[in-house]
């Protein structure tokens, strides 16, 4: 198949007038000019699939259901707002139930948009634990980290702990030996505990700003730390609800270039308002804004990742190059994902059109 695209974001840049060929789905070569026997013609802006590695849920159903079906259908909820890679998030649970859960998603991971499994929890804060349920937190172990990636047999990518618990400086030196990449998050870490975890192994953050102090409260957090340490990539919630404009203002004209945009979409995402549920929290989504029926805590998003990029890209004025890093190229990269989240030649063909009246569109290639 050949596609001529008016113009698009190519090996992260901005490229205009050529054309690609897809060959077994694999893009085998890109050419400047006009090719007279293309099979498809972009009049937008041809830009690689969404890559979110952080995903709970969506279309009504959880990535942590014994259903195959309901795992079927987050894929699909995400894949129509153009996630093409994707990994499937957990949260809290007992030891025995998260194995169970790792244990049925293993046979997606590199036979559909799951490309591995992050673990958000349970070695989080009681102090900043948002929609995960206090009970099932706790402190680390090599010993039961080990447990959790045999269970997951290479399959886990990521996991999300908060640096200043018992055990939390060993956790981070194991599991970056064993590749797996430390998020930082749901945590009251002090600067130095952050500094130190990074210098552990620790490359990213997870949702920014939530679940951690907020931006200008106090110099010697975490949150400071993050923004200032190129080390660290942040994932952002651009879904108007998880951080004040004002916020992401900063954070973009400090650190576009390593900012993440990420759902954390939970299984409302695609699916409206309602009555839903995050592990065993009753949740309660209005007006597109997912809240714990309890305490009202943000509790997850109901964002697509069309959205965030329309975000990023038209409301926060980032350009197309850097919004394309964001939602793509940065993430399949942190995650080590290989040959996706860019338009290259050797890449998967996962593309998307931002068409000229501003929509994300699929391009079934």
């Amino acid at each position: 198949m050949i596609i001529q695209a008016e113009s698009g974001v190519v090996e992260g840049l901005l490229k205009n007038n050529f054309w690609l060929e897809i060959s077994n789905g694999i893009i085998s070569n890109i050419q400047d000019g006009k090719n007279e026997s293309a099979d498809k013609t972009v009049a937008g802006i041809l830009i690689p699939g969404f890559v979110d590695i952080h995903c709970h849920g969506g279309g009504g159903s959880y990535f942590s259901s014994t259903d195959p079906e309901d795992i079927d259908r987050v894929i699909e909820a995400h894949k129509k707002h153009g996630t093409t890679s994707m990994l499937a998030s957990l949260v809290s649970e007992p030891i025995q139930k998260l194995i169970e859960q790792i244990e049925r998603l293993n046979p997606y991971i590199g036979t559909s948009a799951v490309k591995g499994i992050h673990l958000e929890g349970p070695y989080l804060s009681h102090a900043r634990c948002g929609a995960h349920d206090p009970a099932l937190l706790r402190t680390p172990s090599v010993k039961e980290l080990q447990r959790l990636l045999d269970a997951g047999q290479g399959n886990i990518s990521m996991v999300t702990l908060a640096p200043e618990l018992e055990g939390a400086l060993d956790a981070i030196d194991f599991l970056v030996e064993e590749g797996v990449v430390v998020a930082l998050g749901h945590t009251e870490a002090s600067a130095h505990i952050a500094l130190q975890a990074i210098d552990y192994g620790a490359t990213l953050i997870t949702h920014y700003t939530n679940g951690m102090p907020k931006l200008g409260n106090d110099s010697g957090t975490i949150s400071e730390v993050a923004l200032a340490d190129d080390r660290l990539s942040l994932e952002l919630i651009l879904d108007g609800a998880h951080i004040k404009k004002e916020d992401t203002e900063e954070i973009l004209a400090l650190a576009a270039h390593r900012s993440i945009l990420v759902t954390d979409a939970i299984s409302a995402a695609g699916a409206g308002d309602g009555n839903y549920h995050i592990g065993q929290l009753d949740v309660e989504v209005k007006n597109g804004i997912a809240r714990l029926a309890g305490n009202k805590s943000l509790a997850g998003s109901t964002l697509t990742m069309d959205r965030a990029f329309l975000a990023i890209h038209k409301e926060f004025k980032i350009s197309i190059e850097d919004s394309v890093n964001s939602s793509s190229a940065l993430p399949a990269g942190e995650i080590g994902m290989g040959n996706v989240g860019e338009i290259a030649v050797g890449m998967k063909a996962d593309l998307l059109e931002l068409t000229k009246t501003g929509e994300v569109v699929v391009i079934h290639s």
